[in-house]
């Protein structure tokens, strides 16, 4: 609708000052504040269990994948009981 808007009747945002330029430098240190309070927040809300399985996840067993390392488009290397 907006397009339409401004086709038919010309730019309504055209008597509002432009916005200032954006300084990168400051965009980067905001998003890494906000980066910092992010991380700040999700470290309070866990516990001592779930902190500790975190760092010890790489560590933990994992059962092999369902139906072993072969699969269907190998070729047959063994030898069949039969």
């Amino acid at each position: 609708m907006g397009f339409l808007r401004k086709l038919l009747s010309g730019d309504a945002r055209a008597d509002e000052p432009a916005a200032p330029p954006v300084d990168q430098a400051e965009v980067e240190a905001d998003e890494r504040a906000r980066d910092l309070e992010l991380l700040r927040e999700e470290q309070a809300r866990m516990d001592e269990l779930t902190l500790r399985q975190l760092r010890y996840a790489e560590y933990a067993w994992r059962p092999p994948d369902e139906g072993g390392e072969r699969r269907s488009g190998d070729e047959d290397t063994g030898t069949e009981a039969g």
